[in-house]
Order: C-alpha cells, then sequence, then structure tokens
C-alpha cells in the first residue's frame, strides 16, 4: 500500500505540474495578447500624433523689437486660441535694420510667411518688386469693413494699381490732454471735443498765470503746425506751405504772451514733454496718444500727481470735430509664403475688432476704431473714465502725417530744418515758409 501511496502522490505532483504549466502558457498568451494590443494601440498613436503633427501649421512673422513690444505676444496667444490648427512664430529683427533686413529675405525667398510694415514706402516698394501679394480679392471675398480704420487703410494701397497689400492693426493719433486738477482749481470748464484752434488759444489763455501755463508745446513739427494735414486734404509734400503760417502765428503768439513755455527755453533744458506735463504746471498739451500709457505709469510712480483727461484735439473751421492725423502699423503677407490662406487668417484676424481689443489691453492704441475697443483701452488702470475722455477715443477721421512718394524723405528734411528756423525765430515765418517751398520745389513730382 505504501508503494501505491507514493504513486499517487507522484501522479498528483505530476497532474499539478502540468496543470501549471498551462496555466503559466495561457498567462503568457494572455499578456502576448496584450503586449500586442498595446504596441498596435501604440502604433496608431503615433500615427495620429504624425498626422496631427502634419496638419499643424507654423506662421513665420518678421517684427522687431519683440521682447520691448508687449502686443506681440498677446497676438500670438489669441491668435493660436482662435486657430489651434496654427502655431504662430514671430521673427525678431533688429529695429535700427529692420528695412533693409526684411527686404533682404523677401528679396532673397527666405521662408517667412508675413512681414509687419514699419515704413510705408518699403511697402510700396514690396508691392511694386512682386514680394507681397495683393490683398483685393480675399478683402472683397471675406466682406470686410474698411471703414473701421478711420482712412489709415487708405495707407496701404500700392501707388501703381490701388490695390490693397497691407492691413493695419496698430494706429497711433494725436490727442489732447488736459489736466483736470488745474481746470478744478481755476473753475474753468475742460476742453471739449469740439474746439476749433481759436477757441483753444483763448481757453490756454483764460487759464494761464500764477505759475501754470495755458498749453505746451513739444519741439517737433508734429506738434506745432503738422494740424493742416488733418483735413484729410492738405499733405506737407504737396510744396505749398502757406496754411501752415496760421499754426506758427497762434504758437508765436502764445510764447509772446507766455501761454508757453519758449522753444528756446526748452531745447536749452532738453526737457521732454512727458517730463514738462508731469509737473503738473500745464493746463493742456497735444501730443500722440503713446503717451497715456506713461502718463499712467507717472501716476502711478509718484512723478505726477493730478487728474487729466483726455480731449480730441482742435480743428479748423470746416474741418470734421474729431479728426486727427497720426501713423499706421501694418501686416503684409510674403507673396511665396507656402500658407498663405493661414497667413491670411492672421492678418484678418489682427486687424479685426477681436484682434484690436487684444492689442488695446496691452496699452496700444490699434488701428480698429469701435466703441468695444475705445472701452478696451479705457479699461486700463488708472485711465480716465469721464465721457468726454471716452468719447475722443473715437476719432472722426485720421490723416497720415507725411504722404508716400518720391522725394518725400527730402521734403521731410527740408521742411523739419526751416521749422526749426521758424521755431528760434532767426527767419520770420513768412520767410521760413518761402525757403520751404523754394528748397521742396527740386523733389516734387511734377
Amino acid at each position: 500500500w505504501r508503494m501505491n501511496l507514493i504513486r499517487v502522490m507522484i501522479a498528483e505532483n505530476v497532474i499539478g505540474n502540468i496543470m501549471t504549466l498551462k496555466m503559466e502558457s495561457r498567462r503568457m498568451t494572455i499578456m502576448k495578447k496584450w503586449v500586442s494590443l498595446l504596441l498596435a494601440a501604440m502604433m496608431l498613436l503615433g500615427v495620429f500624433s504624425a498626422a496631427m503633427a502634419e496638419d499643424k501649421i507654423v506662421l513665420k512673422a518678421a517684427c522687431w523689437d519683440l521682447e520691448k513690444t508687449p502686443y506681440y505676444n498677446a497676438i500670438k496667444s489669441g491668435f493660436e486660441a482662435a486657430y489651434p490648427n496654427v502655431t504662430l512664430e514671430w521673427v525678431d529683427l533688429a529695429s535700427q535694420d529692420y528695412n533693409i533686413k526684411a527686404t533682404t529675405m523677401l528679396s532673397g525667398g527666405e521662408a517667412i510667411d508675413l512681414m509687419a510694415v514699419k515704413e510705408l514706402s518699403d511697402m510700396q516698394n514690396w508691392a511694386r518688386e512682386g514680394f507681397i501679394l495683393n490683398l483685393n480679392d480675399r478683402i472683397a471675398a471675406a466682406s470686410y469693413d474698411m471703414s473701421k480704420y478711420a482712412g489709415m487703410d487708405e495707407c496701404y494701397k500700392s501707388i501703381a494699381d490701388g490695390s490693397y497689400y497691407a492691413l493695419p492693426f496698430r494706429a497711433d493719433f494725436w490727442v489732447l490732454f488736459y489736466n483736470k486738477t488745474l481746470f478744478d482749481k481755476a473753475g474753468i470748464a475742460y476742453p471739449t471735443n469740439d474746439m476749433t484752434w481759436d477757441q483753444y488759444a483763448d481757453l490756454a489763455k483764460s487759464i494761464a498765470g500764477d505759475g501754470v501755463y495755458g498749453t505746451h508745446y513739444h519741439t517737433w513739427l508734429s506738434a506745432v503746425a503738422n494740424w493742416t494735414v488733418a483735413d484729410g486734404v492738405n499733405t506737407l509734400a504737396d510744396g505749398e506751405y502757406s496754411d501752415l503760417k496760421y499754426f506758427y502765428e497762434l504758437y508765436q503768439d502764445l510764447e509772446d504772451n507766455g501761454v508757453i513755455m519758449s522753444y528756446d527755453e526748452l531745447k536749452a533744458a532738453s526737457l521732454h514733454y512727458s517730463g514738462a506735463f508731469a509737473q503738473g504746471s500745464i493746463a493742456m498739451m497735444p501730443m500722440g496718444y503713446w503717451y497715456a500709457s506713461t502718463l499712467i505709469g507717472q501716476i502711478k510712480d509718484g512723478t505726477a500727481s493730478f487728474d487729466w483727461g483726455i480731449a480730441s484735439v482742435p480743428h479748423l473751421e470746416g474741418v470734421a470735430a474729431g479728426s486727427s492725423f497720426g501713423s499706421p502699423t501694418g501686416i503684409a503677407i510674403n507673396a511665396k509664403s507656402a500658407n498663405p490662406d493661414a497667413a491670411w487668417d492672421l492678418v484678418s484676424w489682427m486687424c479685426s475688432e477681436e484682434g484690436a481689443k487684444v492689442i488695446a489691453a496691452t496699452g496700444t492704441r490699434p488701428a480698429y476704431v469701435s466703441e468695444d475697443v475705445a472701452a478696451m483701452m479705457a479699461s486700463a488702470q488708472g485711465f480716465p473714465q469721464d465721457a468726454n475722455t471716452l468719447a475722443a477715443l473715437l476719432p472722426t477721421a485720421i490723416a497720415l502725417e507725411w504722404p508716400i512718394g518720391e522725394g518725400v524723405n527730402e521734403i521731410k528734411t527740408i521742411v523739419n530744418e526751416e521749422h526749426t528756423l521758424i521755431m528760434t525765430r532767426e527767419v520770420s515765418i513768412d520767410e521760413g515758409i518761402k525757403a520751404m517751398e523754394e528748397r521742396a520745389a527740386e523733389f516734387i513730382k511734377k
């Protein structure tokens, strides 16, 4: 019986081992199946990811001062959120060499999709050489509302064929800053959004005195006499400068009456307009809108301490209230872009109300004009919230400070040189204007 017991035990052990082997074999089979399934899933995921990567479009856009300009990254974030299948990469070019480098990239066929337009003359050259795309058909297909640019879109039409080759996304224009605290102290009503230049001069004289200057002019031609172009008809490159006489006479009258700091005083002290206004002794100052963010910072850090507001710049009789002048920044598409449709998506988004709100949120004045964009501009902490100021953010029209064309750079130099002589009174107003016309005649296109 002992032998039988041993045989039974051996048999049971053998059977147990066989069962264990079968179970292990089954486990291995199951594991192999799971590993196979997992590998297959990983392969599918890899293929899917590769397909997704292939579908992802990368747009490259040239710009300048990338690290110093907050709206570039804001545009990238906003656009990529609106178009998740596109990645926007800004290509930063040195500001001082931007025009030369950008032209070299376009002419050399570099892989760049879009170019920010720094100088309007460059856009004209790029369009003439066929470096950038004509946007007319895309604008028409999108039923794009060009009226929202207050005239700044006209800057991006080719002189040669009248077609659009870029659209504006930024446009600084001139407004009238004023010190509410000084007006309140004097018991005088604030400037309005509908003042003539004569009314402005009278207002400046009425508040001047006891250490207060009625208004302030920086030394630039822009601040003193450029107002003649705000009618959208006159230009500073037409060779006829008699319309500047009114503004020089207005300036000299204010200077002679001690209503403003003298030109010589400003030059001798090298006093910047921002430092002058921050002192709190100037009631009004015509200046570009860009000063708003600087003034907010001055109030915040204690450099300035007063309430302030903005009004539309004064206008001549017969010129619409809210008319001003300024300079835009635009965006164009490389004619050799591998992604022209996606590039147009960026242009149309950047230059639309949606893009304008994103730009405005960084404290920059976008080209697109609307109440919602103005509200976004005014939402910056420290920005005045009175109705007069908010209304001034909606200009009626913005004329180009200097026109586009041959000889303009030379004419600009001449006019500025004679401006300096008039301001220092080395020549009379009439003599200076006559010299402008005689010297500019050589460069006027016949």
